[in-house]
């Protein structure tokens, strides 16, 4: 055991490892069908010469953390590991194709398979772009393939690039100007990594979009600018890169899926649409929440500690770690660690089953209320709603929020509630704790002269002290038609929001609040139809939120029943 390996078995909370040595084969070349070859670092533990293999692909490279916590931590408990780099990556030939990860895939779980080291029992492991290749391989690897260990990824990652509709603009540019900067050597690597996310903040304002590559990085990036052209959910291009087809598969094949998730991680909403597929096709998936971030310590633990669990249990016991700690969902399938100091909840299934629902409406006076409004009309024609302006000149900014880099999670929202183009709406003081466990949506009543719009909804905790915390958000994208126009000239906006566990004490209050964007999160909306990349007009979009008895704009909870 290393010193490093033994300040992170500490710091991830694992106990002693069954080894302390672990020899490791550098640079294995496997060659692809197409001549490719990749390359990977073969970690075997000391004494075992032919047992299962854990399986990680990366586009990260295979030294550093990714070797460290995925390789060696894993083989010092007695597992052998393949960390391999991706295509065209970290030493591996061709080129970089992001997320399109099933033929290497495919022939990387051949290849393994074959070795006389491996006794045809297979695991895999990792976070974000590696739980993706996960999902990649899953179904070459069939019944070969006994756990996985996903963290903080989905088995497709189209709908995270295209949140609500919208374009995930922050977190595109921001990885296409990391992966850019790890590819370059020597020295543009050092000054990449110090001047990157200055020129990204800076090409985030870039229109149109098309331009915003070249000015983070220097030049034109294929991927980036598919990204911009594939927006049709239909497309081939994102088509070849999705995996949710093939989800059910892995229920089927009883392999041992463990699942780690944060209520503020970017891919939240399209995990717990994989874990819905696998229970919904007779698998028992473990599934572990918490309040976390995309890049997350604590999460990073919580999930490697599961996964090491589950990978102890699928290979009965036999090249395992020898003493793995419990996993928290040992007493039941899903445990969720809630926000605001709510503790843990250990439920049968996600959505917890016993959660209510409960509506909170606008009202006029910009209070939240669980009694809708009165009709008050008074045979008017209409009732005056809230006029929440948006001009994509000065775009409503993102503060705080599931964001892969920069300031993510929850953060005072103060500067932003006090902005002419957000509006708030309060609830009264809390008796007693609230607890929001579940699903999360909003219904917007909405008229609006422009039919190309975006609303973005946030649900937030206000302290005794006034101070307002982001909990969940989540925005649509509108265009004409969709949704449709009633007679009287309203939408009516569904919005769903990112599932949430949060604990609102006695004493808080909820808050909503509605704007018209969140950028750089979000692109900013033109207020066009011009296509993704080529916008360059700017349309202001005024819009009325209708918040009477026949518009009733309202949030709704998965909240616990009172005891």
């Amino acid at each position: 055991m290393s010193l490093v390996t033994g300040i992170l078995r500490r710091a991830l909370r694992l106990p002693p490892p069954r080894t302390p040595r672990v020899s490791v084969d550098r640079d294995v070349a496997v060659p692809m069908p197409d001549g490719v070859v990749l390359r990977h670092d073969h970690h075997r533990p000391a004494g075992v010469h032919r047992g299962p293999v854990v399986v990680v692909r990366s586009p990260y490279g295979r030294a550093g953390w990714i070797g460290t916590v995925f390789g060696r931590l894993v083989a010092e408990r007695g597992l052998q590991v393949v960390v391999q780099s991706v295509r065209g990556t970290a030493g591996s030939g061709g080129r970089f194709a992001p997320f399109d990860e099933a033929d290497d895939g495919r022939a990387t779980v051949a290849w393994v398979l074959d070795q006389p080291w491996c006794d045809g029992r297979l695991a895999t492991l990792g976070p974000s772009y590696l739980g993706l290749t996960q999902w990649a391989l899953a179904p070459a690897a069939g019944r070969s393939l006994k756990a996985m260990g996903t963290l903080v990824t989905a088995s497709s990652f189209r709908d995270q690039t295209y949140a609500g509709g919208a374009f995930s603009l922050d977190n595109a540019l921001s990885w296409t100007s990391m992966m850019r900067t790890a590819a370059a050597g020597g020295l543009a690597r050092i000054t990449g990594t110090l001047r990157g996310r200055r020129k990204v903040l800076e090409a985030l304002d870039a229109l149109p979009l098309r331009t915003g590559d070249q000015r983070a990085t220097g030049g034109e990036v294929d991927w980036y600018q598919d990204w911009l052209r594939e927006t049709d959910p239909g497309s081939a291009y994102w088509a070849r890169r999705d995996h949710t087809g093939d989800v059910a598969e892995v229920a089927r094949a009883d392999v041992a899926v463990t699942m780690l998730g944060g209520f503020q991680d970017i891919f939240l909403p399209w995990q717990l649409a994989d874990h819905a597929a696998l229970r919904a096709a007779g698998g028992r998936p473990r599934l572990v929440l918490g309040p976390w971030v995309h890049t997350s310590g604590p999460g990073l633990a919580a999930g490697l500690r599961e996964a090491l669990a589950a990978f102890e249990r699928a290979f009965d016991g036999t090249h395992g770690s020898g003493g793995v700690a419990a996993a928290t969902t040992e007493e039941a399938p899903v445990a969720v660690t809630l926000s605001g100091d709510g503790g843990t909840r250990h439920l049968t299934d996600w959505p917890p089953p016993h959660a209510v629902q409960r509506t909170w409406f606008l009202r006029a006076d910009h209070s939240l209320s669980v009694q809708p409004p009165p009709d008050r009309t008074d045979g008017a024609v209409r009732w005056p709603g809230t006029l929440v302006d948006y001009d994509p000149a000065d775009p409503t900014p993102a503060v705080g929020g599931p964001i892969l880099t920069g300031k993510s999670g929850p953060r005072d929202q103060t500067p932003l509630e006090s902005r002419a183009d957000v509006a708030v709406f309060t609830s009264d003081v809390l008796a007693e704790d609230l607890v929001a466990l579940g699903p999360v949506s909003a219904t917007v009543h909405l008229r609006a002269e422009v039919e190309h719009l975006d609303v973005f909804v946030r649900v937030c905790d206000v302290d005794p002290r006034g101070r307002s915390i982001n909990v969940t958000d989540g925005l649509v994208r509108l265009a004409p038609g969709a949704p449709a126009t009633a007679a009287d000239g309203t939408r009516a906006v569904t919005v769903d929001l990112w599932p949430t566990g949060h604990r609102f004490a006695a004493g808080h209050r909820l808050r909503l609040q509605l704007s018209g964007g969140a950028h750089p999160r979000f692109a900013r909306h033109p207020g066009t139809g011009d296509p993704l990349g080529e916008a360059t007009t700017l349309v202001r979009q005024p819009r009325e939120v209708l918040h009477d008895a026949g518009h009733p704009t309202a949030v709704t909870l998965a909240v616990e029943p009172r005891r």
